[in-house]
């Protein structure tokens, strides 16, 4: 039976012929979180999860902390949640939040995560949205600053204080630790395999969070799916990406748990840490957005003796400049990427063995799956070397947003996603991002490609990272404006002569330089990394 939240989604149905399709090929079968999470505990009991942090460090295996998640569904079915219902969660990379997530999928909740440095502003609108009833919180950080009676709960958990010990709670809230002296669920609550599994949000391009709905189908499909590349052949890597991100969710716990290997999560993203903590203990960086790979290979202490844990980084999330490929590649690091979103995670990707040219400068072929079509503002297709807006759909495609207005937008009758990306295809079916459609600036009425300027302007010695967005003009409607992060020890500032004299020099048509440039020390981001854009246009446009 649907809760009232779900009713409220307004999700659409999947195409017959595309369900037919996905449980024919065996991308979908009726397994359910909690029985995946029972299975393959079941068979590596003794696997190791280690939480590198500073404030709870923990050494533990996947069998105690599965003990711990059915005490903790049986406490929350005490408390009356059940299948359908919408538990939200804000917590860093602990073991507590692993715990939290597979009691949710016990009970058959709709766990809804939420980034452990979003405000109370963002998690006031995404309980409200979700329809949330119950929030699981860490004592201190924002705990304070909620309202928690203006949001509707009938559950508030909280875990324990930075020191690691019980901290005070809020009248009406519940410590965690309580939660665990029930007896433990013993067997997962009966649920829908197509009923959601997770809300996503995301801090895309809109000024509030978008609620991404996946069922347990989808994201069951896309850990199948991530895994088929074998990014890191088989090594274990100590993952940043938060488990309330779609990268840390997926490549942090849910991929290690399906492959066997161990689950290694840092709650705090610290370059000089990560790279000794993989020196010391054979481990790999986990891959994402390119910012964490320059900031290890930027970082003072990185050097020789570090490669060895690093033969292989996998890139996506955000675009990737040529020259950081190929100065990852010129150090010996294995450079593949990969291309998705919170709604669609994985719409291509390339291996190791594809050919070096495309795997270090495109963004792969589809994933097995996957249907991918570029489309020009008519919606027919183009042709191979012709720029569009891409259009995909496979068995990891989300099932729609909590705002029917925006699922109505996006997903078409026939079952297809339109990103608001744009790429070329070549003509071995290998896609290369070129733009978003909202990074478009026009320019009197010429369009401007932001990621065109972005690839010429990472070659500038000096830039550590660049951001071109569209600022408001007078005259001509919007300019260009190069937003820069200088590289580590640069002297003296950058200024916009010299971005232009280097455009020059490489062979930028004059009418696409910036005519505006701002330095900064670093930029907003979203939690996988990637740059909020929407944040610098509404800068400039105050």
């Amino acid at each position: 039976m649907a809760t009232m939240a779900e009713d409220a989604w307004g999700l659409p149905a999947v195409p017959a012929e595309l369900r037919r399709r996905y449980v024919d090929d065996g991308w979908w079968t009726d397994e359910t979180f909690a029985g995946f999470v029972d299975r393959r505990v079941a068979a590596a009991p003794d696997l190791r999860v280690r939480i590198w942090s500073e404030q709870r460090p923990c050494t533990t295996t996947a069998a105690a902390l599965h003990r711990d998640a059915a005490r903790l569904a049986a406490g929350l079915v005490r408390r009356g949640l059940g299948p359908g219902d919408v538990v939200a969660y804000q917590l860093p990379n602990w073991a507590e939040t692993l715990v939290v997530l597979w009691a949710g999928f016990r009970i058959g909740a709709t766990l809804v995560p939420i980034v452990h440095f979003y405000g109370p502003r963002e998690v006031r609108f995404i309980v409200r949205q979700s329809g949330a009833r119950a929030l699981v919180v860490a004592a201190g950080d924002h705990l304070g600053d909620l309202d928690l009676g203006d949001l509707g709960l009938d559950t508030v958990v909280v875990v324990g204080d930075s020191a690691g010990s019980s901290a005070a709670v809020p009248g009406g809230a519940v410590r965690f630790a309580d939660l665990l002296e029930a007896e433990p669920l013993p067997d997962p609550v009966p649920v829908d395999p197509d009923a959601p599994a997770m809300v996503g949000y995301t801090s895309g391009t809109t000024a509030d969070p978008k609620g991404v709905v996946h069922t347990h189908r989808t994201l069951l499909a896309e850990v199948r799916q991530l895994a088929s590349l074998n990014v890191l052949g088989g090594r274990a890597a100590v993952m940043a990406s938060p488990l309330a991100h779609m990268t840390g969710m997926l490549g942090g716990s849910l991929v290690p748990l399906h492959q066997g290997n161990p689950v290694e999560l840092i709650d705090r993203w610290d370059p000089g840490r990560v790279l000794s903590i993989c020196a010391e203990h054979d481990l790999s960086p986990g891959g994402g957005a390119t910012i964490f790979l320059t900031s290890l290979l930027d970082h003072p202490d990185f050097g020789p003796q570090h490669l060895a844990a690093m033969t292989r980084f996998g890139l996506g999330g955000a675009p990737v400049p040529r020259a950081v490929a190929e100065r990852a590649e010129g150090l010996g690091i294995a450079v593949t990427r990969a291309y998705g979103s919170t709604e669609h995670p994985s719409i291509t990707g390339s291996t190791l063995d594809v050919p070096a040219e495309q795997r270090m400068f495109t963004d792969g072929c589809p994933m097995p799956g996957v249907e991918l079509r570029l489309v020009d503002e008519d919606g027919a297709s183009v042709t191979v070397g012709t720029p569009g807006e891409i259009v995909s759909r496979g068995p990891d495609l989300f099932a729609g947003y909590t705002d029917p207005a925006l699922t109505a937008a996006a997903l078409d009758p026939d079952g297809w996603y339109h990103t608001g990306d744009v790429g070329v295809l070549d003509d071995q079916g290998f896609l290369t991002i070129t733009d978003r459609l909202s990074d478009l600036i026009i320019r009197g009425g010429r369009n401007l490609s932001a990621a065109e300027i972005e690839e010429r302007l990472a070659t500038m010695p000096g830039i550590a990272e660049v951001a071109v967005v569209a600022a408001p003009d007078e005259r001509l409607g919007e300019h260009a404006c190069a937003v820069v992060r200088p590289a580590p020890g640069v002297d003296g500032e950058l200024d916009l002569a010299a971005v232009q004299a280097h455009l020059a020099a490489v062979g930028l048509p004059k009418q696409k330089w910036p005519e505006e440039l701002q330095v900064v020390a670093d930029f907003p981001r979203t939690p996988s990394g990637k740059i909020r854009k929407r944040d610098l246009r509404d800068r400039l446009r105050r």
